[in-house]
């Protein structure tokens, strides 16, 4: 539990320092590996990635169970911090939220992100009050497991496109994410915000560190370090790329009939190679 502990202390250190956190999330143990191998210093699940993986949609279609026994399995690949996405807690209590932080412990994590989304009505929103409460709820269960999970608290308020614009959409996720940090949450997530000055003015409003979800229309990486983003994650953005070039491959297949692709694959031998410690 030590180790564990001193992972979560190195992953809240990562948000702080200046210099960006970029999160390459992976949704089993070998992209995970990828990852790690690569440098980069903590890994992130995408829940997304993992429901397809299992077979369901996004969306807290899969269990809390299922989607943290693929969490153990990527905590248990890596040596560094894992970050695991647990969606809104697979369920509306306080309650719920407790039992999956002490899953999230349970598997290996040593941080959740943790989302307001109503999972029972699309384009809905939790009451944010009742939101703060289940983030104290999770800060409470790691202080009391000696592992102080990383609380990475999501608001939807522009992914499901809440209220009537963006101006609305930007009060209300300034408000929520500062309620949520102030119940002890430790980096705010806001994702579907792509330009530059709304990712700013969040940064000047939020009491806290803030976590942007990458997208092909959002600034450099340079850019947003400089503005001030503390974190950035691909989200499903990391396996939706790699799904695109089965495809590719497969669509090949049908139109040449040739394995000249084949030669960009990794090896058998670097991929046995990444387990072979």
């Amino acid at each position: 539990m030590s180790d564990q502990r001193a992972k979560a202390e190195r992953l809240r250190e990562l948000h702080r320092g200046g210099k960006i956190l970029v999160l390459v999330n992976a949704w089993d143990g070998v992209s995970a590996r990828i990852v790690e191998q690569l440098g980069y210093p903590a890994v992130a699940s995408t829940s997304a990635g993992v429901a397809w993986t299992e077979g369901f949609a996004d969306g807290e279609e899969i269990g809390r169970e299922e989607m943290l026994a693929r969490v153990s399995v990527m905590a248990r690949a890596v040596s560094v911090p894992v970050s695991a996405d647990l969606e809104g807690g697979y369920g509306p209590s306080v309650a719920d939220a407790e039992a999956t932080a002490h899953g999230a412990i349970d598997a290996g994590a040593v941080g959740l992100n943790f989302e307001d989304a109503d999972a029972k009505s699309v384009g809905d929103l939790l009451d944010a009050g009742r939101q703060a409460e289940r983030v104290a709820a999770i800060r409470r269960v790691g202080l009391d497991r000696g592992v102080p999970l990383v609380i990475n608290a999501r608001t939807d308020c522009f992914l499901a496109g809440i209220g009537s614009d963006d101006r609305y959409r930007l009060e209300e996720s300034v408000r929520r994410s500062n309620l949520y940090l102030a119940a002890g949450a430790d980096c705010a997530f806001v994702p579907g915000v792509s330009d530059e000055p709304t990712i700013a003015e969040l940064v000047s409003r939020i009491n806290g560190p803030v976590n942007i979800l990458a997208s092909a229309a959002a600034p450099s990486l340079a850019r947003l370090e400089q503005v001030g983003v503390a974190r950035v994650s691909l989200g499903s953005g990391s396996i939706g790329f790699a799904l695109a070039k089965l495809r590719e491959l497969a669509s090949g297949l049908q139109s040449s009939g040739g394995f000249e692709r084949l030669k960009e694959r990794l090896s058998h031998a670097e991929l046995n190679a990444l387990f072979n410690r």
